[in-house]
Parts: structure tokens; C-alpha cells; sequence
């Protein structure tokens, strides 16, 4: 008997708990995309369902744990410190965008920029490698990951080695990022002169507080002169191709939108250590590295606590603003509904659109998750590309020959909302061509997606797909 009635008291309080739950989720006003993801997996997972929206889906642990160290105002106090573009040097093509950043995201347009591209793991560590080594005043490096391992070794012996001769040496890793990655790694490190910081270290009983926030930046800057932005990581998968081959970008960048770059790195570094650092050393002006005119350039970041997803609006931006061809690479397609239809517009308005994703994610679950959206993007005319030499990680776009972007953030929910994340928007010919070029180049390794075939794909197929879209925002 009473073990009846205690079932359904539990069973009555479950109940409750249920929808008080569901009450905050609908609340919060999230996209209704997330909202109905989040309902599903709170009534279709009994307990289990709780258990995550515990860990992953509280915004106010967010905005109490990142917010009321002030995140955004800590990115604003350097402006002063970096050299903005001239008035009349502003495309009027793209003026609109650059305002847009400006004014949500404070990121300063700058000049004369250079860059160099790395698409392979070897090319860009050698160059990280070479610069770490001509370094005389100091070095900021941020990683979502860096492995204990023999790339992630031989990065850690070159920082040390300049810790050594008295440069400053700093080092921001992902806390979850590196959850495989020994302590030792970083005491090591720290012994040897490196400063080393965390970022939200993730530790029993605050998990919550944490666990779903990432660092998702690869960032470096060396001297205040030369800085890297990309999405690789310090890791062998990158440079080895025992298993398949990693196929990324990266760029190294001097010109004035290396400030752009050192603020962010200094930012985060405030925020994980507590040590505001600012100072002309750490900006100093702008040098031209070749006679030639360089490109345009805007840093823009997004974290977890804007008011407002900074890289997604600029992405639906320049998407609905394509006139002749779109292409986009990225590994994990879960577009939010303003990008999925920002796309279709574009494609059905007759622009040559392009999206090559991995034919194998670094994850099972990943790849149903991308197929989910083929049948709508192919459909409107986007054309579909599946990278099946090794796995794809680029995350760039380029539109129309004179505007590119490449960075961390990949075309997901996560990367839009919950990362923090950081990506160079150029205007200019350069630099557009060269990520058109890899682009062209990397679909010599794809199979295109036709529609006539991928409609017949088998049923159960369409199932997993379907019934992984539901959740893909919360992916």
C-alpha cells in the first residue's frame, strides 16, 4: 500500500517538476525551434530528460556565472588602443554589415591587412612554430584544444623555450576541450615560466554553471605584429593522415586587424585570470608588410551573454546581399531558421549557392544531422557537396569575389548562441579568391548531392533524419 501511494507521489511530483520546467523553457522565449526540441526531450525522456536540461539548458546560470563578470564591457576598454579605417575607405557595397558589426559588436573596420592561408595542419603549425620562435616582447595563445600530444608538446616546448628568454607567454585553453588532457600537461607548463589559464573550468558540484559555455577561439598574436585566426586546433590528428586526413583554414594576419585579434585574446584573458593588461606594447601601430594595398578586415566575436548572435546576423547579412555565387564550408550543418531561409532566398533569387560538408563527421549522430536539411537546400537549388577525402573542419564563406569570412564559429546553434567564438570578416579581392581557390579545390574531393537520387534514399534513413532534426538545436 504504501509503496503504491509513494509511486504516485513521486509520479505526481515528477509531473510538477515537468511542467514548472516547461514553464521557465517557454518563458525564456527562446527560438520556437528550441523551445519545442527542448519540450521533446523533457517529455520523451523521462528523468533523462531533466538530468540534461540540468546541465545544458539553464540560461540563468549563464547569465548570472558570465554575466556578472562583464564580459562585454572587458572587450570595449581596449578600443581606444586599435587603429579604425578611414571614413572613406569603407566599401559602400558593404557598408551596411560593417555598421552592423560596429554598432552590436564594437569591432573596428581596419586597413592594409595581409594574410596568408594554411588549409593544411603542417603548413599552419610550422608557421605558428616559426613566429612563437621570432617572438622578442610577448605571446598570446588561445586554443579551444591542445593536445598532449607530439603537436601539442612541440607547441608548449616553443613557449616555454621563449618564457625562458624572458618573453611573456600567456595561454588560454578550453577547460572541456581539454577534459582528456592531464593536469601535469599544464603545470609543466606553468613551471617553466608560461602563464596558463582555464577557461570555466568545469568541476563538481558546479558543472552546471559551465559545462555548456565553451571557448571555441584559435587565436595567436605575437609581438603585437603578426596574429593567427582560423579553426584548427594544437592537435597530431591535424598534421597525421594514418586515420584520414583533417582539412581546415587558417590564416595568419598583420596589419591593424591584429589589435582586433589581441583584444580578444586580453579579454578572455581578464575574464579567466582576473588581470586586466592593456598598454601600447601590446598595440602598437599598424606597419605595411609589402607595398600593397591589403585588405579590409573586421574581428567580430560572439559569447554566450550578447544581446544580440553578432556572427549569425552577419552571416544572414551577407548571404541575402550574395549577387553571384555563395559558397560555404562547414562540418556541422544545423542552421538556425533566420539562415536556412536567409539561403533559400538566395538560391531561389538565382544565386549560385554552394554548401560542402564531411560525408563522415567526427561524431555518428553529426552526420543525420547535416543529411536532415538536404531535401529543403536542394530543393531551393543550393547545390550540395560531401568532402569524402578525409574529414572537412573549414568553417569560411565567400560570396561574389570581394567578401570572405573564416574563423571558429561553425554553422550551428552552438556556435551562434552558446560559444564563444571569433571570425575575420574581409572585404577585398585577396583574400576571396584565396578561399574561393581552396574551396574549388576541395570539391575535387566531393560527391555532389543530386535531388533525383537523394529522394529515394532508404526509409529508415529519412526517420533517423527526421527524428534527429527535432533535436538539432540543441546540438
Amino acid at each position: 500500500m504504501w509503496a503504491v501511494f509513494l509511486f504516485w507521489m513521486a509520479l505526481a511530483v515528477y509531473i510538477v517538476v515537468v511542467l514548472s520546467t516547461l514553464t521557465v523553457v517557454t518563458l525564456e522565449n527562446r527560438q520556437p525551434a528550441k523551445t519545442i526540441a527542448w519540450t521533446v526531450v523533457l517529455v520523451m525522456l523521462p528523468v533523462l530528460g531533466l538530468v540534461i536540461f540540468y546541465f545544458f539548458g539553464q540560461s540563468v546560470r549563464k547569465d548570472r556565472y558570465i554575466g556578472r563578470r562583464q564580459y562585454n564591457l572587458l572587450t570595449q576598454r581596449m578600443l581606444a588602443d586599435i587603429q579604425p579605417c578611414p571614413p572613406e575607405a569603407c566599401p559602400s557595397k558593404y557598408a551596411p554589415l560593417i555598421r552592423l558589426f560596429e554598432h552590436m559588436n564594437k569591432a573596428v573596420l581596419t586597413a592594409d591587412n595581409h594574410i596568408e592561408s594554411y588549409s593544411t595542419g603542417a603548413d599552419f603549425i610550422m608557421a605558428l612554430l616559426r613566429e612563437i620562435a621570432s617572438a622578442k616582447d610577448h605571446v598570446h595563445l588561445e586554443t579551444y584544444i591542445i593536445e598532449d600530444d607530439p603537436v601539442g608538446r612541440l607547441v608548449a616546448d616553443a613557449l616555454a623555450d621563449k618564457a625562458a628568454e624572458g618573453v611573456e607567454v600567456r595561454l588560454i585553453y578550453d577547460d572541456v576541450g581539454c577534459w582528456n588532457v592531464p593536469n601535469s600537461f599544464f603545470r609543466r607548463l606553468e613551471k617553466r615560466g608560461v602563464q596558463v589559464g582555464a577557461f570555466l573550468p568545469v568541476r563538481f558540484p558546479q558543472l552546471t554553471h559551465k559545462v555548456n559555455y565553451r571557448n571555441h577561439r584559435k587565436l595567436c598574436v605575437v609581438d603585437g605584429r603578426t596574429a593567427f585566426i582560423g579553426g584548427m586546433n594544437l592537435a597530431y590528428r591535424y598534421v597525421s593522415s594514418r586515420k584520414r586526413t583533417w582539412h581546415d583554414l587558417h590564416m595568419r594576419v598583420t596589419g591593424g586587424a591584429v589589435a582586433g585579434i589581441q583584444r580578444l585574446i586580453l579579454s578572455d584573458w581578464c575574464f579567466v585570470t582576473n588581470d586586466f593588461i592593456s598598454g601600447r606594447r601590446y598595440f602598437p601601430a599598424a606597419t605595411s608588410a609589402s607595398g600593397t594595398q591589403g585588405d579590409l578586415l573586421q574581428i567580430v566575436q560572439s559569447n554566450p551573454v550578447s544581446r544580440y548572435p553578432e556572427i549569425m546576423y552577419g552571416l544572414t547579412w551577407a548571404i541575402l546581399h550574395a549577387r553571384r555565387y555563395l559558397y560555404i564550408q562547414t562540418p556541422y550543418f544545423m542552421p538556425t531558421e533566420p539562415v536556412m531561409q536567409a539561403l533559400q532566398t538566395a538560391a531561389m533569387s538565382g544565386v549560385d549557392v554552394r554548401l560542402m560538408v564531411p560525408e563522415k563527421p567526427d561524431g555518428f549522430w553529426l552526420r543525420w544531422v547535416n543529411d536532415c536539411h538536404f531535401t529543403t537546400i536542394l530543393k531551393a537549388g543550393i547545390r550540395v557537396f560531401t568532402h569524402h577525402y578525409g574529414f572537412l573542419h573549414s568553417k569560411c564563406a565567400v560570396a561574389d569575389d570581394d567578401w570572405c569570412t573564416v574563423g571558429s564559429s561553425n554553422m550551428d546553434f552552438r556556435s551562434f548562441e552558446n560559444n564563444f567564438e571569433a571570425n575575420a570578416f574581409i572585404y577585398g579581392e585577396t583574400a576571396a579568391r584565396a578561399v574561393k581557390a581552396q574551396f574549388l579545390a576541395d570539391a575535387q574531393s566531393c560527391t555532389e548531392v543530386k535531388l533525383s537520387a537523394w529522394i529515394h534514399r532508404p526509409v529508415h534513413h529519412r526517420l533517423l533524419e527526421s527524428y534527429t532534426r527535432i533535436l538539432s538545436p540543441l546540438l
